[in-house]
């Protein structure tokens, strides 16, 4: 199948309230371009070295949403940049976005990652992170980030039932800091999960964004080259 017939059977998939970010990383431009021109707008990387080659050279309506592990020091490179952070895994992580946003004048929409998988390899916040984040005098003060829901990337597994089980528990963590901390907050609405091998799992269990890479472009290759 064409990129293009991969794109339009997701999206028949797909229930109202759920966008697709198209997971883009080691994709060339011309691959990302078609896939553009075919109708999709949100992109997601996790690589800031590629975010940041890749764009300035794609068309300026891209949405382009970080999903991998963020290094500290290289959060003043995509903070101009992205439209959506989804990888949030750190108070001092969440202090450097902030920080770095303040420098440009701009607010930067955020999710709260969530550690719910049985692998100890993910980052991720746990609960009680979570508690001492948003509890602390420091939250209220920091003006140049917003958060706007939780991620999480469940078990890579067979097992649907424990796949289930996982995104269930981040949706609980939503619902249960969304009670405590956003219960004001309109933008506090997104549940970032689900990827190619089980995007179904986590609809079903009230996923708002899924990450598809596969599915979309085919077997991810090692090594992008750009120009």
């Amino acid at each position: 199948m064409t990129l293009q017939a991969n794109l339009q059977h997701l999206i028949q998939e797909i229930p109202s309230g759920v966008r697709l970010v198209a997971v883009s990383k080691t994709q060339s431009l011309e691959t990302i371009r078609a896939l553009y021109d075919a109708g999709q707008r949100i992109f997601g990387e996790n690589k800031v070295q590629e975010l940041i080659t890749k764009y300035p050279r794609l068309p300026d309506d891209i949405e382009w949403h970080f999903i991998g592990h963020i290094q500290r020091n290289k959060v003043k490179f995509i903070v101009p940049v992205t439209s959506l952070i989804h990888s949030i895994d750190s108070f001092r992580l969440l202090k450097e976005v902030n920080r770095e946003a303040g420098k440009i004048s701009r607010k930067v929409n955020c999710l709260l990652q969530f550690h719910i998988a049985a692998e100890e390899s993910k980052f991720g916040l746990s609960w009680e992170e979570a508690v001492d984040l948003l509890s602390s005098d420091e939250f209220p003060e920091m003006n140049h980030v917003n958060i706007c829901g939780v991620m999480g990337m469940a078990t890579f597994t067979d097992n649907q039932a424990l796949v289930r089980k996982e995104f269930r528990h981040l949706r609980t963590i939503f619902q249960q800091l969304k009670e405590r901390f956003f219960n004001d907050s309109p933008d506090f609405t997104e549940r970032s999960m689900g990827m190619t091998n089980d995007y179904n799992i986590a609809i079903e269990e009230g996923s708002t964004l899924i990450r598809i890479g596969t599915m979309l472009f085919g077997p991810r290759l090692v090594n992008v080259h750009l120009p």
